[in-house]
């Protein structure tokens, strides 16, 4: 394996820790959160991190309201948060009481929403930051040219030991192991009771849809379960990082629109491990093969671009753009091709009239951006990023 990776928003943590008593890092298990704040205590004279996994750690806890005051001077990590929600009033008072910014680095599992049902205490004290697995933006810069390196990303995925394993059969190995973990003993440690055989059967369905519009109700036929049911299970693997649902766009069109949300499992690696894909030459003539690339780069995209509203957008007639970025009255289309030399459909242009967007980009694995059309270019993830953090 490779040395440490820079993660983009160490700089990120780092000033919110000077503007927040408290910042909460938040990514699904296994993404590099320990080894980010690992990093970022080393470089901090005064430092102390628990992982609330290790009875030891717990320990040290017992008499919480002790622990944080012999502690008042020095930054205090806990890792894997919701383990120990009855923590965050001690927080509140701690922080309160200190009155000063970057007390606290807290490390979590699941979602905002979850870990605010348990911190509304720190309503005002506390900054939230999610890190991803590892994104193409992360990886060396003259690898981002490199097809060999891009398909390697896109194949394992970005969970550390997933894309610096030895061998393709070291990577695959990891990831089926990671679902195993994921379903049989992480979820019950949150607390849910739902069945590893239930959820892993839907997480498996999902990515057989991949990309496409969810119909709970089939997928309740299917799984022989209600559609609220598939809801709640699917609400669990969104809020755990696993799955992303992503919304239609809203408009006031005299047209029939799709209104039922996409779904994507959200790390490439993950969705090539739940269909089976094991060899990188097997994605290439697969069905999925223009879906994963599409999950793919949506994923780098938004991860980097924090604040801007993400939406798919179609009509019953055919006319589709796969992600429309809104930030205040700025809209940006962006749609997935996965080839060296992308066409788009005309139900891309009728939506682009339909919706009056004046700046659309097609993604894909070429190697420069190229103009194809007034205010229409094809080009790579990194150029299309540079090209709107540069207009924000």
């Amino acid at each position: 394996m490779q040395g440490y990776i820079n993660r983009i928003i160490q700089t990120e943590i780092q000033e919110r820790l000077n503007n927040f008593p408290a910042v909460a890092v938040l990514g699904p298990r296994q993404c590099g959160k320990t080894t980010l704040a690992l990093e970022i205590v080393k470089g901090r004279k005064n430092a102390v991190y628990l992982d609330l996994e290790k009875p030891s750690d717990q320990r040290k806890l017992e008499d919480p309201e002790l622990f944080f005051q012999l502690q008042k001077e020095n930054l205090i990590c806990l890792d894997e948060i919701q383990r120990r929600p009855e923590l965050f009033p001690v927080l509140r008072s701690i922080i309160d009481e200190r009155g000063s910014n970057g007390q606290i680095l807290i490390l979590g599992s699941t979602s905002r929403d979850m870990i605010r049902q348990s911190s509304e205490t720190l309503a005002g004290r506390i900054a939230y930051i999610e890190l991803t697995p590892f994104m193409f933006s992360e990886i060396p810069v003259k690898d981002r040219k490199d097809p060999a390196e891009i398909m390697k990303l896109w194949f394992r995925g970005g969970f550390p030991r997933s894309f610096l394993a030895g061998s393709e059969k070291a990577s695959f190995t990891w990831r089926e192991n990671f679902i195993r973990t994921f379903l049989e003993r992480d979820i019950p440690q949150l607390g849910f009771s739902i069945p590893a055989q239930s959820l892993g059967r839907l997480w498996q369905m999902l990515a057989h849809i991949h990309g496409q519009v969810l119909n709970s109700s089939k997928l309740g036929e299917s799984m022989g379960v209600s559609h609220t049911t598939v809801r709640k299970y699917l609400d669990l693997l969104s809020q755990t990082f696993m799955v992303r649902v992503l919304p239609p766009f809203e408009a006031n069109l005299k047209k029939r629109l799709v209104k039922s949300p996409k779904v994507f499992i959200r790390d490439s690696g993950i969705l090539h491990s739940l269909l089976g894909i094991n060899k990188a030459d097997d994605l290439l003539g697969h069905p999925v093969y223009g879906a994963s690339w599409e999950g793919f780069a949506m994923e780098n995209i938004l991860s980097q671009l924090p604040g801007w509203q993400a939406a798919f957008f179609r009509t019953s007639a055919g006319a589709e753009i796969d992600l429309v970025l809104t930030k205040g009255r700025k809209k940006i289309a962006c749609e997935f091709k996965a080839s060296t030399a992308p066409q788009v459909t005309r139900g891309f242009w009728n939506a682009l009239d339909d919706l009056k967007i004046s700046e659309a980009w097609i993604i894909g694995p070429v190697k420069e951006a190229y103009p194809i059309k007034k205010n229409v270019t094809t080009a790579p993830i990194d150029i299309f990023l540079e090209h709107v953090r540069s207009k924000e």
